[in-house]
């Protein structure tokens, strides 16, 4: 059993049909006390999108729950207007979707100026109220799925501002269930004849000049290729911050090992979230 937040026809639902068997939860807090409590054997979490960056709620859930992640996928977002038979958007007045899906579409909005925008709390969600409420003046932005599943037209496909809208997901588990190898489809880049494998870590650092620098050097003069490095504000201390990076390779790689570390030597915190390959589509 996958977990994953929204409803049906959700982009997140997409991702887990790639694993397992779906089952929805309301909110992200809900997702990851299901994995915790091992009402379900994996979850997935969108972790950042190609145009609305990180989702930073998801990122401080990683160090909040007992969890690793074991693979990640990329859904591609693709965007489409919908309404009840009948509808058209000249007729509407009002288009349902979630908040990032809406700011996705400014261009659509900017060219039917008597359509106005409408939050709704998940893009599959929009579609299941307009469904529901039959009202030909609401239309939604969701999936194609999405409008298969609650019987709704498709008035207009690729509606986002720009083509290449990704979604990146995690695949987590529970820390003691770790088994990667058991995840249907699960794959790893090859460089040369060697699987190539992608680690995320979070670590805290002293308020101390130079230290960041010091912590980047720990991977740069081992030749460490870094994919991301973000920071956080560390929930223990005000004005303190976290780093989450994503680095190729594997912690029990002894490169990787010799780095982390080098790194707890001046780091006050490091926590390695997993190693993991990739579900392709």
């Amino acid at each position: 059993m996958i977990a994953y937040q929204g409803e049906p026809g959700a982009y997140s639902e997409i991702a887990a049909l790639r694993i397992g068997e779906p089952k929805p939860f309301e909110s992200f807090e809900e997702v990851f006390d299901a994995v915790e409590k091992r009402k379900v054997d994996y979850a997935v979490i969108p972790i950042e999108n190609s145009l609305g960056g990180s989702i930073h709620q998801n990122y401080d859930l990683l160090l909040q729950h007992p969890i690793t992640i074991v693979a990640e996928t990329f859904v591609k977002v693709e965007h489409c207007l919908l309404g009840i038979r009948g509808s058209s958007v000249d007729h509407a007045l009002k288009v349902l979707s979630h908040p990032q899906a809406l700011a996705q579409c400014r261009n659509f909005f900017a060219a039917h100026k008597g359509l106005k925008a409408e939050v709704a709390y998940d893009t599959a969600g929009s579609a299941k109220i307009i469904a529901a409420e039959n009202d030909p003046s609401k239309l939604a932005i969701a999936s194609k799925r999405a409008g298969e599943l609650y019987g709704l037209e498709i008035l207009q496909e690729n509606l986002a501002d720009e083509e290449w809208n990704i979604t990146r997901f995690f695949c987590i588990t529970h820390t003691e269930d770790c088994c990667p190898l058991c995840i249907p489809g699960l794959t790893t880049k090859q460089t040369g004849s060697e699987p190539q494998y992608k680690t995320s870590l979070a670590f805290a650092l002293p308020n101390e000049q130079g230290s960041l620098f010091k912590a980047l050097a720990t991977f740069a003069i081992r030749n460490i290729d870094l994919t991301k490095i973000e920071s956080r504000p560390f929930r223990k201390k005000a004005f303190e911050y976290l780093f989450y990076i994503d680095l190729i390779g594997h912690q029990n790689d002894i490169t990787i090992i010799n780095a982390l570390n080098h790194l707890r030597e001046f780091a006050t915190m490091v926590h390695v979230l997993g190693s993991y390959g990739v579900v392709e589509a």
